[in-house]
């Protein structure tokens, strides 16, 4: 199954500055936000693995019926290599997801698939 999703930075940026921290720690994981905070383009690497979450979320609900948090979702990333997602919710932490991000100054978008078992 596909899962797709396209964010505006703006919306990400906003709720960031809004609600802070509370939303930080709800949505991403430490590892996620260590990353981000390494980046030059901190929102749109919080804008993209939002969207990336969306689109896991929507592939996963296709396949297995099961609605999951955004905290059970991680998006991993190196530079240089495509990103990575590990399922942190319990039963799921071997599913195999295959995902594609990009972002640009004012969207980003994912494209999240799980191959046939």
């Amino acid at each position: 199954m596909v899962g797709i999703d396209i964010v505006s930075n703006k919306r990400i940026k906003e709720a960031v500055e809004r609600f802070g921290e509370r939303f930080l720690r709800r949505v991403y994981t430490e590892e996620e936000l260590r990353y981000c905070m390494g980046q030059q383009a901190f929102y749109e690497c919080l804008s993209a693995r939002w969207a990336c979450k969306e689109a896991v979320l929507k592939a996963f609900y296709q396949t297995y019926g099961i609605v999951l948090k955004f905290s059970e979702i991680e998006v991993l990333g190196d530079r240089g290599r495509p990103a990575r997602v590990r399922i942190l919710r319990r039963g799921f932490e071997d599913v195999k997801v295959l995902v594609s991000l990009s972002h640009e100054r004012e969207f980003s978008v994912a494209v999240a698939y799980l191959p046939k078992e």
